[in-house]
């Protein structure tokens, strides 16, 4: 199935298949971009527990890796990724390991949600498997970030921690910054209990529009979260302008044939994999 819309192209190349937001390919002169798509492929570069690496796993991923940089002209050896925990923290990337393997460094970046870098040929890596992933570009400081945000990652507001960050270390005005946001669960699928469903109205009481985003269901005593709206909301309130932040509108759920959804997949959930690059 073809996911391309009015805001994405879905490239199908030598049996790889990724999705490129239109609006980043107007910048295609100075980054390269892509979302993985395929439940064949899986990005899962983390150790299975402490002292163990998955190795079969591990190498998949790379040659997953591998390929996809290859149909967006760039090479894995320029990858760089977070070890991802929910968290709000988002770091500066200023150089990569001179090695010719991807940068998955769970020291410097461990407990880490967001990556931000000036530098070129730095491939900022995030996964998924339901969760958000935001893209963002400023055009004109030449800046890119990538940030994982979950519905932990949302209650924490990490798309704002992102936008300050830029602002503050390499001085981008919000109104220059693009953001996308890549496949994840929708609306439609996100079903939570009590109990986070108060979370959520704790954190956001502020936001006028809660009655859309935090939907009853009566009948099952579950309630349905617009975490894609939530992080809208914010961006346009840090100043971002409404037409710069660009949702790709596909649901992980809705798609699980083609993008991996632990919700559907559960314990043997792979992930998908977003990224960008200064060129």
């Amino acid at each position: 199935m073809d996911l391309s819309n009015e805001n994405i192209i879905h490239v199908k190349k030598q049996g790889i298949e990724y999705l490129q937001f239109k609006k980043l390919l107007e910048y295609k002169n100075i980054i390269n971009h892509a979302y993985s798509i395929g439940i064949d492929k899986n990005y899962r570069t983390a150790k299975a527990n402490k002292e163990k690496l998955d190795t079969k796993n591990y190498q998949k991923a790379l040659k997953d890796y591998e390929e996809l940089c290859f149909e967006i002209n760039s090479k894995k050896e320029h990858i760089v990724k977070p070890n991802q925990n929910h968290t709000k923290e988002v770091k500066i990337v200023k150089e990569k390991e001179k090695k010719a393997e991807p940068d998955f460094n769970l020291e410097t970046y461990n407990k880490t949600d967001g990556l931000i870098t000036n530098q070129k040929n730095i491939m900022l890596s995030t996964t998924n498997a339901d969760c958000v992933l935001l893209l963002f570009l400023d055009p004109i400081k030449k800046v890119i970030a990538n940030t994982h945000s979950g519905w932990k990652g949302t209650i924490q507001r990490i798309a704002v921690e992102t936008v300050k960050k830029m602002k503050q270390e390499f001085q981008s005005k919000p109104e220059d910054i693009i953001c996308c946001i890549c496949p994840s669960i929708r609306k439609c699928h996100f079903e939570v209990d009590k109990d986070v469903k108060e979370l959520f109205e704790k954190e956001f009481k502020e936001i006028e529009e809660a009655q859309e985003i935090i939907l009853a269901n009566e009948t099952k005593n579950k309630w349905y979260i617009d975490t894609i709206k939530i992080n809208q909301i914010l961006l346009e309130k840090e100043g971002l302008k409404a037409e710069n932040i660009i949702d790709s509108g596909i649901c992980s759920v809705c798609h699980c044939k083609q993008i991996h959804s632990y919700r559907v997949e559960k314990k043997e959930y792979g992930l998908n994999t977003a990224l960008i690059e200064l060129k």
